[in-house]
Parts: structure tokens; sequence; C-alpha cells
């Protein structure tokens, strides 16, 4: 049985076989052993970036060079040939970017994008049986799609409106200027974030190569706390503490990997013995703890491409309110967020908030109405065509409206002391944690069978529970039609509660927009 595992590997392993021998030693599947290794050379390579080929050391167009081949060079290392797959995309989007209309560029290129992507993820799933070796080239195709349907936006942001057509958050991000080619595969193929990420904007991007990210950083702190030019006088930060931090956390994500997670698999929770013979309280306990301990997985990967990244000399955010440097600028996770989040959008505030702020400025800020269905539908989109995806995404919508029913109907009671608080708090994270799992055990199941095997096994109790909570509590709280002596006294008291609701209600589910999060 292992020999059958292992040459399966081999066999769909399109990649490099270099590390086979590493990969056989640590019974690790190869595409695995590959994307580390290439990620600590890539930390290395990152090192050597910063201090050698510095702004004040090479030109821009060396950095270019240099970043954009060892990102091609990383990908076809990891997936052989599948790496045309990306490289077909990049490219074609740059004819795009070159030649098409500056009016419907950003159409053009989103059509282009997110097409190429869906045919890839149709064929990982029809041709390849659902597949998840190193022949799965999507990860870092998701990313370029993001970067490509960015700069596209944005480029059409620069070129075709007018600085007051622009949002505060959209206007300083503008592209005046279509990228040369050299720019562009920089931007979307650099061994920094070719793998998972995370997407940047293009001007932060190019202010990082030409030496005036950090700069610009710190004019925008001295500028906002004393109208002084005191960042003249300041020597860049080091990212050595940032780097060293997240390194940490990758080597705490790694030791749970091979302790924790390998004994609490997630196809257990739909394996036949376990579901007849297991009692509801011990499938439920054990659905938790299988999440939960997959979840450091996710956290290694963007969590060492932030390290990565931070080590080049980027992903600098300025100084904190201690006046210290931060390296969070394009940090992908807050896993303190996550673990303690007691509502979902708490959660999706804090998890994959890179892919948020994509979702928010190429849609959910630019569409002319539904703007949740369309941000809902390209999120979907995005992810992929694997049932268990879509199964995640209609399960979360009752569960958030659920949610804020109970935020609206029952939160207030416990406002009254510090006990009381804190017991709603513990309560709503139980509830939170065991309906995120509930939630996203379909993610990772993929499959249609396997899901219904699991809900099944869990007698849809959470689907259930939120929809009746949500229907009762609708209804409970309806509002009635006021009294004709009351009628304009109440409108004018509750006309500003009432858009500032709406207004928390409408965010998309990926908007991380923490000014109006809902508990």
């Amino acid at each position: 049985m292992g020999e059958r595992v292992e040459s399966a590997f081999r066999v769909e392993t399109t990649g490099s076989h270099w590390l086979l021998p590493v990969s056989d030693y640590l019974c690790f599947p190869l595409d695995q052993v590959n994307f580390l290794a290439c990620q600590l050379f890539g930390l290395a390579a990152a090192f050597w970036f910063r201090l050698y080929l510095s702004p004040s050391h090479a030109n821009p167009l060396v950095r270019h060079s240099v970043a954009a081949l060892l990102g091609v060079v990383f990908l076809i290392f990891c997936f052989g040939w599948y790496s045309a797959h990306i490289l077909t995309l990049v490219l074609a989007s740059y004819l795009i970017i070159i030649n098409a209309d500056i009016n419907n560029v950003h159409r053009y290129s989103m059509v282009t994008a997110m097409g190429y992507l869906t045919a890839c993820q149709v064929s990982r799933v029809f041709i390849y049986n659902y597949g998840v070796l190193s022949t799965d080239f999507s990860g870092p195709l998701m990313i370029v799609t993001q970067k490509i349907t960015t700069l596209a936006f944005q480029l059409h942001d620069g070129m075709c409106k007018k600085s007051e057509q622009l949002t505060s958050e959209q206007k300083p991000l503008a592209i005046n200027v279509r990228p040369s080619l050299i720019e562009y595969l920089s931007y979307n193929l650099n061994f920094m974030s070719v793998f998972v990420g995370p997407c940047s904007n293009y001007k932060e991007y190019i202010d990082f190569i030409e030496g005036r990210h950090i700069r610009r950083k710190l004019k925008q702190h001295f500028g906002t706390c004393n109208g002084q030019n005191g960042y003249d006088k300041t020597p860049d930060p080091s990212p050595l503490n940032a780097v060293c931090r997240k390194l940490l956390i990758c080597c705490g994500c790694t030791l749970f990997l091979l302790t924790v997670t390998r004994s609490l698999p997630i196809t257990y929770n739909v394996d036949p013995h376990f579901v007849s013979q297991a009692p509801f309280l011990t499938r439920l306990t054990y659905a938790f703890f299988s999440i939960q301990a997959a979840r450091p997985k996710f956290y290694f990967a963007w969590t060492i491409a932030d390290a990565v990244n931070n080590a080049a000399g980027y992903g600098f955010s300025g100084l904190d309110e201690n006046g210290k440097p931060s390296w969070d600028l394009i940090c992908n996770l807050n896993i303190l967020g996550i673990e303690t989040a007691t509502s979902f959008k708490a959660f999706i505030d804090n998890w994959n908030i890179q892919t948020g702020i994509w979702l928010k400025t190429v849609c959910y800020d630019r569409a002319p109405k539904h703007r949740l269905a369309l941000t809902f539908f390209l999120s979907a989109l995005w992810h992929g065509v694997y049932p268990g995806y879509y199964f995640t995404f209609i399960t979360a919508i009752p569960i958030t409206m659920a949610a804020r029913a109970v935020r609206t109907s029952v939160r207030h009671y416990f406002l009254g002391s510090r006990g009381l608080k804190l017991g709603y708090d513990i309560l709503t994270w139980a509830a939170t944690q065991l309906a995120i799992c509930y939630t996203v055990m379909p993610f990772l199941l993929l499959a249609v069978e396997p899901t219904l095997v699991y809900y099944r096994s869990m007698y849809f109790h959470v689907h259930i529970i939120s929809i009746l909570a949500a229907i009762a509590l609708h209804w409970k709280h309806k509002p009635s039609e006021p009294s004709a002596a009351s009628k304009t006294c109440f409108s004018s008291s509750s006309s500003s509660s009432s858009s500032s609701q709406c207004s928390a209600q409408g965010q998309p589910v990926h908007s991380n927009n923490n000014t109006n999060k809902v508990d």
C-alpha cells in the first residue's frame, strides 16, 4: 500500500524529482517538499536581494529582472511544464494591457484571467479527478489572477477617470502609465509572492523595486504626526525582527503539523465505521479538533510568504503607535484574531486578508448594483469549481443571517456588566468556532458525497438552528407600523441607526472592513 502511494506521487509530480529522497525520508508528498525548498531558498535569496541588490546598489531593471527570473525558476521547479499555464496567462494579459482600448482594459483583463482560471479549475476536477498533487498549479494561477485584475482596474482608474471620480482608497493607487514588459512580469511573477501571494498593489510594488517604499511610508507617518520631514534623517528600519517572529510562527506550525495534524485527518470525519459507531458528541468533538488542526497548514504557507517579502524589504506599513516599525502591509492573516473570533465576520476579516481586499477593490466598490451577490459569486468562482466550495458558501448565508439576528436581539442584554459581557463573548466564541467548523468542512472534503455524509452525520443541525433562529428573530423584531402620534419622532430618531446598520450589513464577506464589524 505504501509503495502504491509513493509511486502515485512520482507519476503525478510534473515538477523536479531532485528532492525525492527527502520526500521519501520525511514521508511528505514531493510537491510539498519542493514548495518548502523553494520558500526556504527564496528566504535566503530575499536577504541577498535586499542587501546586495538594494536600490542603492542596483538599478530597477536589474531588480525587476532578478525577481521575475527567480519566480519563473521556482514555478518550473515545482510544476514543470504545467507552469506554462501561468506564463501563458501573464503574457496574454500583458498583450491586453498594451493593446486593448483603455476604456475596456479592466473588463477584458477580468474576463480573460477569470475565464482561464476557471477552465483550469474545471480540468483540475474532471481531468485529474480531484487531484491536489503538484499538478495542482491553480494556487499560483489564483494569485496571478488577483494581480492581473488589480493592475487592470487601477490602470483604468488612472487613465480613464478624473481624480474626483475616485474614492480616497483608489486615488493613491491609480496607475497613469502602462507598465513595461519587465515591470509587468516582475509584479506578477516575482519570487517573493509567486506561490501563495499575497497580492499587493502595483504602485506599492514599483515603489519597493525603485527604493521609495519605506521612504514614502515614513513620510506619511512623520507628516501626519508633526508636519516635519524627520523621515529624511531616519535610517531604513530592518525587517529582521519581523522576519524572525514570523519564522518562529512557521516553526510552531510545522511542529503542530508533524504531531497533531497528522493524527487528526479530515477524511476520518466521513469514515463509515466512525460515522455509524461513534456518538454524536464524539463526532462533533472530532470535527472541531480536526478543523482546528487543519488551519496551521494555511498559517504556515501565508506566514512564510509574508516573511520572504519582508526579508526582501517589502511589506513595511509604517510605524505603530509605539513608534516601532510594522511590517504587516501585505500580511494575509491575523492568527490571534482568527482563534479568538466571536463572529463569522470577525473570523473572515482576519483570514486571507489580501483576498478580501482584492474582492472589495475589483468588485464590491465598483458594482453598480447587487454588490454583495456579485462579490459572493466572484469569490466562489475564484476559489474553484469543487462542489464542496459551494456547499461552504451556501451554508454561510443562513449562519450569517442568524448571527446578525442574534446580535440585534440578544447582545444588548449582556452589556450591563463586565461578567455578563465576558460570558456572552465566551458563548459567541464557542458558537462561532463550531459554526466555522461545520461550514468549512465541505471546503476540505471537496466532493458532494463525503460532504453529504458529513452533514447527515451532523443531522444538519447548524442549518436547522440557524434558519429557525433567523426566521424567529426576524418575525419577533419585525417593525410594526408606528402610530400617527409617534411616527415623526420614530422616523427622526431611527434614521441614523438604520443607515449605519445597513452599512454594516452591506459589507461583503471578504471586505475586511473593520470599521463595521459584526460581533
